[in-house]
């Protein structure tokens, strides 16, 4: 029995994202700010193109990292190997740009974290079982928890948890789900 590199693009996004995480303790999160976190800057500062792909690599705490990688490691695998790495790449990239266009625009506030990318796997996920014409009651019980609790908790809670990044993320899924779905 020996171990694989089963799932690359998972896995080396997840390594990445621990370096990261490491790097930011030991400079006191400077390189969490000014690589992996985005936040409304400069246009003319090329950093801003950087910290749009790479604020999903770039976490609070460990807690943080721990969270994000349970289910990231855990859908990922199964996403990637469905999809290929390309499209998972692309699905990782695209749910970045997306999220940290968005939150430039509309907040003032520094985003961090693959929640995200995780939301777009989940939705991703509970996507893979379509059938033409058929619609899986997983998927909609999914969409029906999972919109209702980031609603509820952007509503009524100050936890400083970006749920537009997770309400993006899940757009994201959702999408990529429908282009990526079997055409017959």
């Amino acid at each position: 029995m020996k171990i694989t590199f089963n799932s690359p693009i998972i896995l080396t996004f997840a390594f990445i994202s621990a370096i990261a995480l490491v790097l930011g303790v030991l400079t006191n999160d400077w390189t969490t700010k000014v690589f992996f976190s985005t936040y409304d800057s400069s246009l003319l500062n090329p950093l801003t193109y950087v910290r749009s792909l790479t604020h999903v690599l770039g976490h609070a705490s460990f807690s943080h990292y721990i969270n994000n990688m349970l289910f990231f490691l855990l859908l990922g695998p199964i996403l990637e190997e469905k999809y290929g790495s390309k499209r998972i790449m692309i699905v990782i990239g695209a749910t970045a740009i997306i999220t940290a266009i968005i939150n430039s625009i509309f907040t003032s506030c520094a985003l961090l974290g693959a929640s995200g990318v995780v939301f777009a796997f989940i939705i991703l996920a509970s996507m893979t079982s379509f059938r033409e014409k058929e619609i899986p009651l997983t998927f909609i019980l999914i969409i029906f928890l999972y919109l209702g609790r980031e609603v509820f908790n952007g509503i009524f809670s100050s936890d400083n948890i970006s749920q537009s990044a997770h309400l993006i993320g899940g757009a994201c899924g959702a999408i990529a789900g429908f282009v990526f779905a079997p055409k017959k």
